[in-house]
């Protein structure tokens, strides 16, 4: 047995952990990559398709069913629920402005929505951040490990350092590897998850000047 066969079976009970915890964070790592990756991408897709539907709606109804025809993720009907929904006069909520009760209301339904866009987010950070100093631990460990071997056999030679400092210096590779598609991920899903959020912020916006009945500040603007 040669390579990492035998530095698995040199190593000890911490070298053996080490090497699962990188084996563990990179499963992981890539099954949130790939969840996530269909969720954002399931989200966006029907946010775009969402949003024109709904206000192309004749009544109310037939936008709220819109919503529940492309919304697959539902992002978006959380927030008209809370911009329709009735407040309980008995109450406190109720007891407020118009104004004020679906500023609250819809901002409970906003984060909400924007915490099921940013799961996963922080595994991959910590992920990214932490599995480089894993694998430098797990290296610097199997090198004392295997040092100590060494010196035990007695007769110590480049040879006889060079294969498993060589294999135990695996471990920091294997580290950074494990890091990489986090932190690219990471990046990339940030940037989706930020477009989105900014539909749904305005998406929030829209549902309450028509609730109400304001108008927006830049067509009063305009209009002044």
């Amino acid at each position: 047995m040669t390579g990492l066969g035998v530095f698995w079976e040199q190593g000890d009970l911490i070298t053996r952990a080490v090497a699962l915890l990188l084996l563990a964070m990179s499963v992981g790592a890539w099954v949130t990559i790939l969840w996530k990756g269909w969720l954002l991408r399931r989200a966006r897709i029907g946010i775009e398709r969402a949003i024109p539907a709904f206000w192309g709606a004749p009544t109310l109804a037939e936008g709220r069913a819109q919503l529940a025809l492309f919304d697959r993720e539902g992002m978006l009907q959380p927030l008209l629920a809370a911009a329709t929904e009735s407040a309980d006069s008995r109450a406190l909520e109720g007891q407020g402005q118009l104004q004020s009760q679906l500023t609250r209301r819809l901002r409970g339904a906003l984060h909400g929505s924007l915490a099921h866009l940013q799961s996963g987010q922080v595994l991959l950070a910590s992920i990214g951040a932490t599995s480089p100093f894993v694998g430098l631990f797990g290296t610097v460990w199997g090198i004392y490990h295997a040092l100590l071997a060494i010196s035990a056999g007695g007769g110590i030679t480049i040879e006889k350092v060079a294969g498993p400092v060589g294999e135990a210096l695996v471990m920091t590779a294997a580290g950074i590897a494990v890091a990489v598609p986090a932190v690219l991920a990471y990046n990339v899903f940030g940037k989706w998850a930020a477009a989105s959020e900014a539909e749904l912020e305005g998406f929030a916006l829209d549902l309450r000047e028509m609730v109400t009945g304001a108008e927006p500040d830049a067509r009063a603007a305009a209009q002044a």
